[in-house]
């Protein structure tokens, strides 16, 4: 991972204490207070992999004093400020990567972080059973790449697995599609109030935030004041209103009720293909199990060419899911071109029609500025081109971006003209940065909530 730690100052502050930081970084560049930030990351994920590795050498030769704990895990959490679960994942990382060399040597170069490496080994521990072991490294190679680099996501990881599974697909559920790992407990406490802890596979999770999302949005009050609760008290108040809501209509067990609000987006080739002929492999492997074709092309999975279903706010969910979801609900039809961008609809409106919303939705899986992770329901549709100004409401003129990204393109105290964007050929927006943070001034669009881009 490359570091612009140069400057001796930025150098003796990341090397140093903590005690008194702040009265040495107010006296700094703002550009070397960003290395700074940079820096003490790097070094975080150097530190990381040096304490995965003395933790697992703790493991294979432990002394008396780990021997006096049930692990080495719960030994170096009674012996730092983390706690059990913390040490335990560190112990059992280490161990995992003795025989993932590749995953080791990205993790030690400072590459791939701790939780992306425990996520990748997952996989490689208990890969989809359809797939063959040949074609291990090849995934291998996939995940670590997804992993990469600063534009690497959680999600953009789970992704790629998703793809790869869909690829291997196979009658096993995801873990996290598996609604027998749901667990919720409730307990009062004993000052008289209730704490809740829960864990709850992908649909739970998309149900209960999409039916929390309008309800916990900041409300100004009369006055025009701005709503002064934190998020996770909008949060609690959303909750208590969606109880009372449910309580006040009693609508329970009702035939013929209507789903929850879940939007599932999916190719209709994936949706109408058999899902058996994921395994049949009559394009890409023989009767002895060798690949060939392209699947498998270069040693690597093709994984631009396949879908997988995806949730607006939890993202990849399988195509098994995805299908028996679409047993019972009310399809909408959102026409794509070859390189899965919406075509368009009526032009000649200011606003957005619903259409038109929920073909950007399809396209651009909430806000399309670069490494912003906002769903579709914190979002506008912004004109590329003002409207003011003969800007069409087209698909080619529209993006969706989140409340303080709209506020970023249209802000007139020196943001204007900064950030760029266009539509590239494969119809979908493409941001151009300005010189500052990009003096070659690279396109880029995100690559939160999908694989890797292919940049001109």
């Amino acid at each position: 991972m490359t570091t612009v730690c140069d400057s001796t100052l930025v150098g003796d502050v990341v090397a140093g204490s903590a005690a008194g930081v702040r009265g040495m970084l107010w006296r700094l560049r703002p550009s070397e207070v960003r290395d700074v930030a940079v820096c003490a990351s790097a070094e975080i994920l150097r530190l990381e992999a040096i304490r995965v590795a003395a933790v697992d050498e703790l493991a294979l030769s432990p002394d008396e004093q780990v021997l006096c704990y049930r692990g080495v895990g719960r030994w170096l959490a009674a012996n730092t400020m983390l706690q059990n679960a913390a040490g335990n994942k560190i112990a059992a990382l280490g161990a995992a990567l003795r025989v993932f060399p590749d995953i080791t040597a990205q993790f030690e170069a400072g590459d791939l972080s701790l939780d992306h490496a425990a996520i990748i080994v997952a996989f490689c521990e208990s890969p989809p059973k359809g797939m063959p072991d040949r074609a291990l490294p090849s995934c291998m190679k996939t995940l670590l790449a997804a992993a990469s680099g600063v534009e690497a996501t959680t999600i953009k990881l789970r992704y790629a697995i998703a793809v790869l599974e869909r690829i291997f697909e196979s009658d096993d559920v995801p873990p996290g599609e598996d609604d027998d790992l749901n667990v919720l407990r409730i307990s009062p406490t004993l000052n008289g109030r209730v704490a809740i802890k829960g864990d709850f596979d992908a649909l739970t999770g998309e149900m209960l935030l999409s039916a929390l999302s309008g309800l916990s949005m900041p409300k100004p009050a009369a006055d025009g004041t701005p709503d002064q609760r934190s998020a996770a008290k909008r949060t609690a108040d959303a909750f208590t209103e969606l109880i009372r809501r449910y309580l006040d209509n009693a609508v329970t067990g009702v035939d013929g009720g209507q789903r929850p609000h879940v939007n599932v987006h999916i190719t209709a080739k994936d949706l109408a293909e058999h899902r058996e002929c994921a395994t049949m492999r009559s394009e890409t492997a023989s009767d002895d199990g060798e690949f060939y074709g392209s699947a498998f092309d270069d040693d690597e999975p093709d994984v631009e060419d396949l879908d997988v279903g995806y949730m607006p706010w939890m993202g990849p969910l399988s195509v098994s899911l995805t299908r028996m979801l679409a047993c019972d609900c009310m399809l909408s039809t959102v026409l794509m071109d070859g390189n899965g961008a919406p075509l368009d609809a009526t032009p000649h409106k200011r606003l957005v029609t619903p259409e038109q919303r929920t073909a950007l939705i399809a396209r651009d899986k909430g806000c399309a500025f670069p490494n912003c992770d906002a769903v579709p329901a914190w979002c506008d549709a912004h004109h590329i081109k003002p409207w003011s100004v003969g800007g069409p409401t087209v698909m080619d003129n529209l993006t969706l971006l989140c409340r303080n990204h709209h506020r970023l393109i249209h802000s007139t105290s020196g943001f204007r003209g900064i950030w760029e964007i266009k539509m590239g050929n494969d119809h979908k927006p493409w941001f151009i940065p300005p010189a500052a943070i990009d003096p070659k001034q690279r396109r880029r669009r995100s690559t939160t909530r999908q694989g890797p881009v292919h940049r001109d």
